[in-house]
């Protein structure tokens, strides 16, 4: 099968949820998934963490289940694995499983989705207490540089909350504000069902209204955008004790859904799309200053992140720093090399054609474009990506490194004015006018 073969079959329920079912009849398991408009992106000040915590309370039990354990067992008698995660803007309940089980599994897989009997919630919390003490100090202090990035740039929008909240919060949380989280977010409107794997389609889209069709419609969600008041480069250091600092280097970008949307994919892979890349060459290979760098794009629906991370030594901070921005404003300056874009071009199509062995992937790949509103196809996209040119990258470049979209965070011990040389280095950055 090639990305252009490749042609999902679609179904939107009387209750409004969309049903995708996407044949893919080389594999040997089925992926099942429910793709929600919910996370902390849709919460308050007084709600953070909530999204998260009832994505826990859902595998907790139903009336019919009524234990975490008799919900695992159900679906692993089936051969079955399930998985959930909570994302900013949206959540994902999947049931990996063989084509045999797909009727009884999804059937148990609606009833877990819409009939949640929040047992045991005094456990579950205690469970989501713990995770969240994974990003926090001996102090109870913040010390993520993810979370902390994402707070520097948007603030108190809810774009720069954590997505697991506090525990002060996650204490507050009981069955009635579960419930009525659950009823805003987990119905028809505001989600999408997938089949992916060695499926009927027609089958799999019958099998979605004889199960899922008792999901209440519910309403649309509308998502705040958020504002940017943003005029100079930001900085936080937050002192953390540890072997090394961790580095973030971010620029507020685009839209996951902008005009520019390809050409920065291009640029990412400029950056870091394997070890040859300009990042990992540069920062590693060619001055050896650390051992793990990287660069990724949060996009949402209507903003997004260029983050770049590292950890380094603690007095190689500002070095690292340094070489990152000059790096990114000759990126800006002069755009990528035509090997570079070439080879990120091929990689990028080999990679779409890759996910056609993967029922999760490609599932992913087709409910979250359905979700937002941004549907397209494999074939679609790699044809869009071999139209961009070195201009477009450049332009994009030079349209996100800018002072006035710089924030940085370090999480480490920064002595000897290393935190002196840091501060200058990012607040009298002034990138392609410096």
């Amino acid at each position: 099968m090639t990305p252009s073969a490749l042609v999902p079959r679609s179904l939107t329920l009387p209750n409004g949820l969309r049903v995708l079912a996407i044949a893919q009849p080389g594999l040997h398991q089925v992926q099942c998934s429910l793709h929600v408009r919910v996370g902390s992106r849709f919460e308050t000040a007084r709600t953070n963490g909530i999204s998260h915590f009832l994505e826990h309370m859902l595998y907790r039990g139903t009336p019919k289940l009524p234990s975490a354990h008799e919900v695992s067992l159900a679906f692993e008698r089936l051969g079955g694995y399930l998985f959930a995660s909570t994302q900013t803007d949206y959540g994902v309940l999947s049931l990996t499983l063989p084509p045999e089980s797909v009727v009884e599994a999804t059937r148990l897989f609606a009833e877990v989705v819409s009939e949640p009997a929040f047992l045991d919630i005094d456990i579950e919390r205690g469970i989501v207490c713990e995770e969240i003490l994974e990003d926090l100090d001996d102090e109870g202090r913040q010390v993520d540089p993810d979370n902390l990035s994402r707070a520097l740039i948007y603030g108190s929008h809810p774009l720069g909350f954590t997505i697991t909240g506090s525990d002060a919060l996650v204490q507050s949380f009981h069955e009635t504000s579960l419930r009525a989280h659950h009823a805003r977010h987990y119905h028809g409107v505001g989600a999408v069902l997938a089949f992916a794997g060695p499926i009927d389609p027609d089958k799999a889209l019958e099998l979605a209204a004889s199960t899922f069709s008792s999901l209440p419609r519910g309403e649309g969600i509308v998502a705040t955008a958020p504002p940017n008041t943003q005029k100079r480069p930001r900085l936080r250091i937050v002192e953390n004790v540890s072997s090394q600092t961790e580095l973030r280097i971010c620029f507020r970008a685009i839209a996951e859904g902008a005009p520019e949307r390809m050409a920065l994919e291009m640029l990412m892979r400029a950056i870091d799309d394997g070890m040859s890349t300009r990042l990992y060459h540069r920062i590693c290979d060619a001055k050896g200053l650390c051992y793990d760098v990287s660069a990724g794009f949060d996009g949402y629906e209507d903003d997004g992140v260029v983050d770049l991370a590292a950890g380094v030594q603690h007095a190689r901070a500002s070095m690292v720093a340094r070489e990152i921005l000059e790096m990114l404003t000759e990126l800006a300056e002069k755009g990528p090399s035509e090997d570079e874009l070439t080879k990120a071009k091929r990689r990028h199509a080999w990679d779409m054609t890759a996910m056609l062995d993967s029922a999760e992937e490609i599932g992913d790949f087709f409910a979250t474009g359905l979700l937002f509103g941004r549907e397209q196809w494999p074939a679609e996209r790699m044809a869009q990506a071999a139209q961009v040119t070195a201009r477009e990258v450049r332009e994009v470049a030079q349209l996100i490194v800018q002072p006035s979209r710089l924030n940085v965070v370090a999480v480490g011990l920064l002595e000897n004015d290393e935190d002196k040389r840091l501060t200058d280095l990012v607040k009298g950055w002034r990138g392609l006018d410096g």
